[in-house]
């Protein structure tokens, strides 16, 4: 069998490139209206909101919005530049001459596999950081709420309320087991208000309980006052153990590279991590899920544009985007749920498109 030669490999790399990215710029470009339009609609009766930093937001977010569209984009780019390649009947020579669907297919796939290799490393970490960025400015100004918790090798962190205004809690020590959650070396900086420090409390063990915090061996340090020693000590709060793991900050707010020292800090603390962990596999199976699209994309197109489909390429292909995004939220809620394990949840859908698009290749072509 003749070996499909560099020129030709670069050919239809070039091509499938070229028309994922006029996708990916049209992609943007709809986002990016769409979410201005809508932050300008949600910032019209919010004061100190401008037309400009509604579209600095939006902007903010565009990084991550535009990882959604990634499989969609190599999943059209892949059908127009095949569509094009069969209809201009280049493939038909090059079938002609000896190669086989799979070896004019492999330079797209390739670099679909690359483009997801790029997603992960670079544009994800930047996605995370710009979508961190919104939502504290969305916080800020849309929501008047500040972050309530960060978990850190050097501990918890968490900012609550109570009748007597805010205080910040820290523990290096964190365990959670069922419904309990327990600090140990716990220290409370109690505030009058937003920024007016009044005293500081530190117990040797903290338990959550309904509106309270539980204290154990209790000092309290109040400014030009002697410590004051208590066996126990309740300290109201307004914090549940679901408003805590809820606080955490979403997975889709840390980089690629950081995830596996968040998942592993939070394990240490009794925490299960679960989003965090199905997000990490799910981006981990982002490059396979991309190279099969390729063939979804190439069961479209190699035979049924020759026949004219036009519209069954279309319409089967949007018809393929929106099954693969409706399975992915089904799993990713089974998975959340406990249904089923996260690394099934996560790599079903590219293991899944990879098998179906490798059978139908199979069925319709002769190799």
């Amino acid at each position: 069998m003749i070996r499909l030669a560099p020129t030709l490999s670069l050919y239809i790399g070039r091509h499938f490139l070229l028309h994922f990215a006029i996708l990916m710029v049209v992609f943007l470009g709809l986002i990016f209206l769409i979410d201005s339009i809508e932050l300008l609609r949600r910032s019209a009766n919010k004061e100190g909101v401008t037309a400009i930093l509604a579209l600095q937001m939006a902007l903010m977010k565009l990084p991550h919005l535009g990882q959604e569209t990634f499989p969609f984009a190599v999943l059209f780019a892949g059908m127009s530049a095949f569509s094009r390649l069969t209809k201009s009947h280049e493939l038909v020579v090059a079938r002609a001459a000896g190669v086989s669907a799979w070896r004019f297919m492999s330079p797209a796939i390739i670099a679909a596999f690359l483009l997801g290799l790029f997603q992960i490393m670079v544009i994800n970490p930047l996605g995370s950081a710009t979508l961190s960025a919104f939502e504290q400015m969305e916080s800020r100004y849309f929501d008047g709420k500040t972050s309530m918790l960060s978990l850190s090798a050097n501990g918890l962190w968490l900012r609550q309320s109570n009748l007597e205004g805010q205080s910040v809690l820290h523990s290096r020590f964190v365990l959670q087991q069922g419904e309990h959650v327990d600090l140990n070396n716990v220290s409370i900086f109690v505030y009058k208000d937003a920024d007016t420090f009044s005293h500081r409390i530190e117990a040797d063990r903290a338990t959550l309980e309904d509106g309270f915090w539980h204290l154990y061996n209790v000092q309290v340090h109040i400014s030009e006052k002697p410590t004051e020693y208590n066996d126990e000590l309740w300290f109201e709060t307004d914090l549940t153990l679901n408003k805590i793991q809820d606080s955490f900050a979403p997975p889709e707010t840390m980089s690629f590279w950081s995830l596996p020292g968040f998942i592993d800090t939070m394990e240490k603390a009794g925490f299960s991590g679960k989003r965090h962990k199905l997000h990490y596999h799910s981006l981990l199976s982002t490059p396979l899920l991309l190279a099969a699209m390729i063939l979804i994309a190439a069961t479209f197109t190699l035979r049924h544009t020759r026949k004219g489909g036009t519209t069954f390429v279309v319409s089967g292909g949007m018809l393929c985007g929106f099954i693969l995004y409706f399975f992915t939220d089904i799993s990713m809620a089974l998975a959340l749920s406990g249904s089923i394990p996260v690394l099934l949840a996560a790599w079903a859908p590219a293991t899944i498109c990879m098998l179906l698009g490798s059978t139908m290749i199979l069925h319709l072509e002769d190799g």
